[in-house]
């Protein structure tokens, strides 16, 4: 009997061992040198893992005879998996090559074609999908505040938004969605509200002129914001923040990809209460508001070659001006594209958009809402590529764009402008180390008959890990339908009346960098230069007894940026950004500088991963120096100015993000962590009453689903 009970436990124990079997190997880079501590894994079972020793040597026992992929993980490195046959037994052995770095990623915006970023002649700040999580912005306002020095974001009157640019307002930087423009303005800006960035892949910045490219108001920059593509087979992830300011924020996305269709689909709902100030200052309460905005977007390659995408949009938001008015806005867009690839080096590429932007006072008492704006963009391009050699490509093409304008602020309701442009550009690579481009565009705005051309010049030199770059680039930005028909009461004080011979503004912009690179370490100076001619702003005319849009004296802009990063094996990230500014008004003119010459942006980041559970700690802050500025005591004289300090200020935000298990991410947001309150609301200072804390939820559902 005692026999029978040892060679049944005989046989279940050789049976058990049957039914694993072990797998072991080294974890190397691509030099041979091994990684301590890599992470190996089995994709089909996530429990199972293990680390590698100093030598960079695992062992993992799989159970059943059945194949598996294992993964090999490290940090810096790209990740690898290897597919495992049933029972094997030899060693698998991994090589890891170094992760790209952001110099890697391909962009779009300097060039209009897909190019490196190390390559590209024109300097470009990308902002990545990881950057976007981590400030967790509400809309592309608060991100670029976050990432880049030199820009702000404050109030004018009625507590609109304005950009200010290193010394560039809302009307010279043209934002950009997937390289389309945006129909609609308040006091010159954009409703950045509208871009949200619940579907953005990346964000591209380009500074200086860049009409050569995409004409009218790109004389101080372009951003330009690309939108996601669904890349597998299903996808669907629920986001909600909850700020202990009143903020609360939910998202949806849905994507698939099913053979030849795939599409992608979003659903945000933003809210926030009014707020009471805490001190004096030229307003006393943020105003509250309420916004959601859906997009969808569908993509169909009915064969390799061609690709056709559909978009399509709703926006609208509500903000609580007053107990009996509510402002509204709302936005209808929509978008059809088809690309062609004629072989390997041709690339057309055909388009129409359609934007309308609506504004309208909604009635409390009666419950009316009364339409008071809308303006409404047709625009249709065309876009050739050609590549010869490995690296060199032309480009032509040309837009038409039908642009209609109903507002209160005219006397006869509504005008319309017809604009078409012509543009080509060559990228020329005569060596490895040498690369060339130059453009130019001609554009026609039907109302003044008005052509100009806008030409481009740029050069990069490579030497080992350096890049020297050089470039001039023409600007202009043509008189708006409200710049040359307005008519407007301002609040019974003073008429303002638009100028049909308004001049284009016009100007040149001298830049030149130098940039190092490594694996680790990033290192960028660069100066620039520009004269603006005809800038175009309002000055009191005695004729009309108001204000008149007129063209001024020249102006000047100079300055330097300084961008430093480093990256490490170990987890630890960090870049410092500075920013000088001077801006140059000659005495007498009918503007004044409020750009403030120094500004910077640190983030320090530090995060590890592991099979189940990943951090990331990152803390950003924002450094704005003091501005002294002129400010005009009369309407009719504008030599009669007071000297005026706005103070400088520093805002610190400490973003604590966790990864739980496959597809949860926790967030957690201190912002204002030093607890700044100005003693003084102006307009340009941060409307802020001290340290606030948000909380966040992303759930991943398809990864949930499939690590279950």
């Amino acid at each position: 009997m005692k026999l029978l009970v040892l060679s049944l436990f005989g046989l279940l124990f050789t049976l058990q061992t049957q039914a694993q079997y072990k797998i072991s190997g080294t974890v190397s880079d691509v030099a041979g040198q091994p990684l301590a501590g890599a992470v190996v894994t089995v994709k089909e079972q996530p429990s199972l893992g293990t680390v590698a020793d100093t030598e960079g040597h695992y062992e993992i026992t799989l159970p059943g005879k059945e194949t598996y992929t294992l993964c090999a993980s490290f940090v810096g490195y790209e990740p690898v998996s290897e597919k495992i046959a049933a029972g094997q037994t030899g060693p698998v052995n991994f090589r890891l090559a170094e992760r790209s770095t952001m110099m890697d990623q391909v962009v779009v915006t300097a060039t209009r074609t897909p190019k490196l970023l190390k390559d590209v002649p024109i300097v470009t700040r990308v902002i990545s999908e990881a950057d976007i999580k981590q400030v967790d912005a509400t809309h592309v306002g608060d991100l670029l505040q976050s990432e880049l020095p030199g820009i702000e974001f404050s109030y004018s009157m009625n507590q609109q938004v304005s950009l200010n640019m290193q010394g560039f307002g809302g009307n010279s930087v043209l934002f950009l969605v997937d390289g389309e423009r945006l129909a609609g303005e308040t006091l010159d800006n954009i409703d950045y509200n509208r871009l949200n960035l619940d579907n953005v892949a990346r964000v591209e910045i380009v500074k200086g002129a860049a009409s050569s490219l995409y004409g009218s108001n790109a004389i101080g920059g372009v951003v330009n914001i690309i939108t996601k593509e669904p890349s597998e087979p299903w996808s669907v992830n629920v986001n909600t923040r909850y700020s202990t300011l009143g903020e609360k924020v939910g998202s949806l996305s849905a994507g698939f990809r099913a053979g030849k269709l795939s599409g992608l689909t979003n659903a945000q709902y933003v809210q926030s209460d009014s707020i009471p100030l805490k001190n004096d200052g030229d307003y006393s309460k943020i105003y509250g508001s309420w916004n959601y905005n859906i997009k969808q977007q569908l993509v169909y390659r009915p064969f390799d070659r061609l690709k056709l995408t559909g978009k399509a949009g709703y926006y609208f938001r509500q903000r609580d001006a007053s107990e009996d008015v509510k402002d509204n806005y709302r936005d209808f867009s929509g978008s059809l594209k088809a690309e062609y690839d004629f072989g390997e080096s041709d690339n057309i590429t055909l388009s129409y958009t359609f934007d309308q932007y609506d504004k309208s006072d909604f009635l409390v008492a009666n419950r009316r809402d009364v339409r008071e704006y809308s303006n409404v963009q047709h625009n249709v391009r065309a876009l050739w590529s050609h590549s010869f050699g490995e690296k060199d490509n032309i480009v032509f093409g040309g837009d038409f764009m039908r642009d209609y304008l109903l507002s209160y602020q005219f006397e006869d309701g509504a005008k319309t402008q017809y604009t078409g442009d012509l543009f080509g550009q060559l990228d020329w690579n005569p060596t490895e180390r040498l690369n060339f481009v130059s453009g130019l565009r001609f554009d026609y705005f039907s109302d003044r008959g008005l052509f100009h051309a806008s030409p481009k010049l740029g050069a990069m030199y490579k030497i080992g890990n350096c890049s020297l770059r050089g470039s001039y680039a023409g600007g202009f930005r043509a008189p708006t339908l409200k710049e040359m028909y307005m008519s407007f009461n301002m609040a019974n004080i003073f008429m303002i009346y638009g100028n049909p011979d308004l001049e284009p503004e016009e100007s040149h912009n001298f830049s030149l960098s130098a940039e190092y690179m490594s694996r680790r370490y990033n290192l960028t100076v660069t100066g620039y230069y520009n004269l603006v001619d005809n800038r175009i702003t309002t000055a009191w005319s005695e004729a009309l007894k108001g204000q008149l849009y007129t063209n001024m004296a020249p102006l000047q802009v100079a300055g330097v940026d300084l961008n430093f990063s480093a990256a490490y094996d170990f987890g630890l990230k960090y870049r410092i950004s500075y920013t000088y500014t001077h801006e140059r008004i000659e005495k007498g003119q009918p503007m004044t500088s409020s750009t403030r010459p120094h500004s910077a942006t640190v983030k320090i980041e530090y995060g590890k991963d592991w099979r189940t559970y990943g951090f990331d700690v990152a803390l950003t802050g924002r450094l704005m120096s003091a501005v002294t500025s002129d400010v005009y005591t009369s309407l009719t004289d504008y030599t009669q100015t007071e000297s005026q300090t706005y103070p400088g200020y520093t805002m610190w935000k400490l973003s604590i993000a966790q990864r739980i298990w496959h597809g949860i991410r926790l967030n957690a947001v201190i912002d204002n962590l030093f607890n700044y309150i100005p003693d003084y609301y102006y307009n340009n200072t941060p409307a802020t009453i001290g340290t606030t804390l948000s909380l966040g939820l992303s759930l991943d559902l398809q990864e949930i689903f499939n690590n279950r």
